[in-house]
């Protein structure tokens, strides 16, 4: 409601009140300390506002508070330890602040905990080894987020052991670091699963392949090595495979093009080798395909043209020999193709203008071999911003034509 100004003192008086929400307004300020005579409140929701100052330790005193939400604000200090001795507390959000220090080990407190979102802050140190003694995480929410901090250290071996019914686990944008712990498999209904940038190193373990709800696996840039197991294929639900930047090794495994409801898939700048499969057709849900920068070989097959929902289709740094592949051009959704930097020949369609309506960014440069000419057609490119045909051995007039592209940057 663009409510402005600072919370009154004299909300002390509210007695009976149960739920207070003032979220997505511009108040300001320090929290009157006299909330904390507020016995009665269950619900508190002061987020989206510009609250400031330390986050107030006598939140402790609300003991009938279940849920407390405090985010997007700049909320400064650490973290009370008072807050997890709530007993009644189900959902705690502190994210987007600009909290410090260490999360408190009086975490392994609050027992009726189900949601903690702490993402985004500049907490520090160890996720605290009582956090699998969260056991009672019995709602529909069951998450974890400490994305976008400074943790460090090793993951809690006994991480999910506690809490075998978590269904989101959000711990990208940290240090942490070591393997991944095998455990993990013991989150049974996990389906947000993120680790990305961090420092993790080792292998990646065949009993990721026993969380078979997992939606999102989020891996990339760390330091994984080893091959990709071919239990990853058991990941049936899997819509979003990110394991991007890492060191993987092996060839990418065949049952991973048996998950039919794949949307994105990035294996780029690792170190994996061999041929990209024609089973690569069976991913007809496929919207996002990142593979450059590997050592893949062969041609790259025909059956990519099944791939009907693709938007970008990311293939350069890699050794594809043969004829480009004329199918490519038949997903008329693609706005982004990258295959520079292989060893393709033959031509371009002449039809190519009328082929791809949406493309946005067009790569074929590079240790490439095209030859022919740049056809006039390509001037029905309307939306093309970047195209970039450099190194090949493209012969004949620049059509004049490509002065048609308005949008054009490079």
């Amino acid at each position: 409601m663009a409510l402005t100004g600072r919370i009154p003192r004299e909300f002390r008086n509210l007695s009976f009140l149960v739920s207070l929400d003032l979220e997505s307004n511009n108040f300001q300020g320090n929290l009157p300390q006299e909330m904390a005579r507020l016995h009665r409140l269950n619900f508190l929701r002061l987020s989206f506002n510009s609250f400031s100052g330390e986050v107030p330790s006598w939140f402790g005193f609300l003991d009938q508070v279940q849920v407390l939400s405090l985010r997007n604000n700049s909320f400064t200090g650490s973290l009370p330890s008072s807050f997890f001795n709530i007993s009644k507390l189900e959902m705690l959000n502190l994210a987007f602040n600009s909290l410090e220090g260490h999360i408190p080990v009086s975490l392994a407190n609050a027992s009726r905990l189900q949601t903690l979102e702490l993402s985004y802050n500049s907490l520090q140190g160890n996720i605290p080894e009582g956090i699998g003694n969260l056991h009672n995480m019995n709602s529909l929410n069951r998450v974890i987020a400490f994305t976008g901090n400074s943790l460090s250290g090793d993951l809690p071996n006994g991480l999910c052991n506690g809490v075998p019914i978590l269904k989101g686990l959000y711990l990208s944008i940290n240090k942490l670091r070591g393997h991944m712990p095998t455990s993990l498999s013991n989150c049974s209904q996990l389906q947000i699963f993120s680790l990305s940038e961090n420092e993790f190193d080792g292998p990646i373990h065949s009993e990721i392949g026993r969380l078979s709800n997992l939606q999102i696996l989020g891996v990339g840039t760390n330091h994984f090595s080893g091959i990709i197991p071919q239990e990853i294929g058991n990941l049936v639900n899997l819509m979003e495979l990110w394991m991007e930047e890492n060191q993987m090794t092996g060839s990418v495994p065949i049952s991973i093009f048996n998950i039919s409801v794949l949307q994105v898939f990035s294996l780029s700048r690792n170190n994996l080798n061999g041929f990209l499969p024609r089973k690569i057709g069976n991913l007809t849900k496929m919207q996002l395909l990142y593979l450059e920068q590997n050592r893949l070989t062969g041609e790259i097959p025909k059956e990519i043209s099944n791939l009907i929902e693709l938007e970008e289709l990311q293939l350069g740094r890699n050794r594809f020999s043969g004829p480009l592949t004329m199918e490519i051009f038949n997903i008329s959704g693609l706005r982004v193709i990258y295959l520079s930097f292989n060893n393709l020949s033959g031509s371009l369609p002449p039809n190519l203008g009328s082929l791809l309506p949406n493309i946005e960014e067009l790569y074929l440069s590079d240790i490439n071999n095209l030859v022919g000419t740049i056809p006039h057609s390509i001037s029905n490119f309307s939306e093309l911003t970047i195209l970039d045909l450099s190194y090949n051995k493209l012969t004949g007039l620049i059509p004049s034509s490509l002065g048609y592209l308005t949008h054009l940057q490079f």
